[in-house]
């Protein structure tokens, strides 16, 4: 073994950076919310990330044109978010978009703690389509200035109606564009995955407010009628609220069991499976919109579970379950999508084998 080559192939240097990202995922606890040590450690990790990434993409990166005016670019871009990126000063009295992103990040319900993870997972695809991006054509594309134009237009529309949601699509629409500027529309199109995945991480905030709503309705309207299936023959549902005979024990769908942090939660690992495993575009699309019947699926089992609970052992388990089973919504929410993905592996590989035979 190489002296300088740890176990499991890290590398000297990469110790550093696992110190960064132990330290950003222990600043991040609910404990620490509000304090500089959050957003410090959690920057550090991922410009730690990114020096991994060229490190570990040395020969690619030598032969990468135009880094340093990219990278002094989007240090002014950085600059600019950070300095005037939040508006609002509420809750979050900074004037930086990444103060008001962490504190969102962090929040109690953690519905937006997957955001804190999406940096990491991006660098990590861009490693593994190092070679793809690396064989475009790169160079300078002026056209990429206007994309660049765009984002800035968009922030300063945001900073004065004081949404910063719309900035943080600003901000990563204005590094998008800068990669373009600096390497090509080639460059564009071959790393729109995986970088419109860092988009997952923009808060809705009530944006989908409505549409959560919907989901919850439609949960509570399945579970009503699987039950009266002969699981809780005399279920009553009253909008998104379920109650037993006598109206002694509710079953709330609330908006936190919406299927929106599952849905999301899915979306990314199904959009990563995607991209990784299927070449088909049909193929890809049916994956990552099946996210959402899934999510459904999910929270219907979720709850269907607690209401049998419930009816067999007495209200305080079917309490305890309501609390504590939401390990049920992703246990089924991942095997159906487990299915599907070998169905779709499956298919594909089928296809190739007709288009072969085809040929020949």
């Amino acid at each position: 073994m190489n002296k300088k080559q740890l176990p499991y192939g890290l590398q000297p240097h990469e110790i550093g950076f696992l110190i960064l990202l132990a330290a950003a995922g222990h600043y991040s606890g609910v404990q620490f919310r509000g304090m500089p040590q959050q957003l410090w450690s959690f920057s550090a990790a991922v410009l730690a990330g990114v020096a991994v990434l060229a490190a570990r993409c040395r020969a690619e990166w030598l032969h990468l044109p135009n880094k340093f005016f990219f990278f002094a670019l989007a240090a002014a871009w950085t600059a600019l978010f950070a300095g005037w990126g939040n508006s609002t000063l509420g809750y979050v009295h900074s004037a930086s978009l990444f103060a008001w992103l962490m504190d969102i990040y962090t929040a109690t319900n953690a519905d937006m703690g997957h955001g804190l993870l999406l940096p990491f997972v991006v660098l990590a695809l861009y490693w593994w389509k190092r070679k793809v991006l690396l064989a475009q054509p790169a160079e300078l594309w002026w056209p990429g200035i206007f994309l660049v134009g765009a984002a800035l237009f968009l922030h300063v529309v945001a900073y004065a109606v004081q949404i910063p949601a719309l900035s943080t699509v600003a901000f990563f629409a204005g590094i998008y564009g800068l990669t373009g500027l600096a390497w090509g529309r080639h460059w564009l199109a071959a790393s729109f995955f995986p970088y419109f995945l860092l988009l997952l991480g923009v808060p809705p905030g009530g944006l989908l407010d409505g549409f959560t709503f919907k989901l919850r309705l439609l949960v509570s309207f399945l579970v009503e009628k699987i039950a009266h299936l002969g699981l809780a023959p005399d279920l009553i549902r009253d909008g998104t609220q379920l109650f037993d005979a006598q109206r002694t024990f509710a079953y709330e769908v609330a908006a936190a069991c919406s299927g929106i942090r599952s849905l999301t939660a899915l979306l990314a690992l199904m959009t990563v499976y995607a991209f990784v495993a299927l070449k088909s575009p049909w193929r890809r699309a049916t994956m990552m919109l099946a996210a959402l019947p899934l999510a459904v699926l999910g929270n219907v089992a979720r709850l269907c579970v607690t209401v049998g609970v419930a009816e067999t052992f007495g209200q305080d388990a079917g309490k305890m379950v309501e609390t504590n089973a939401g390990y049920v919504t992703f246990a089924v929410a991942f095997g159906g999508a487990y299915l599907l993905a070998r169905g779709l592996e499956k298919n594909e590989a089928a296809a190739a084998v007709r288009k072969q035979a085809l040929r020949s």
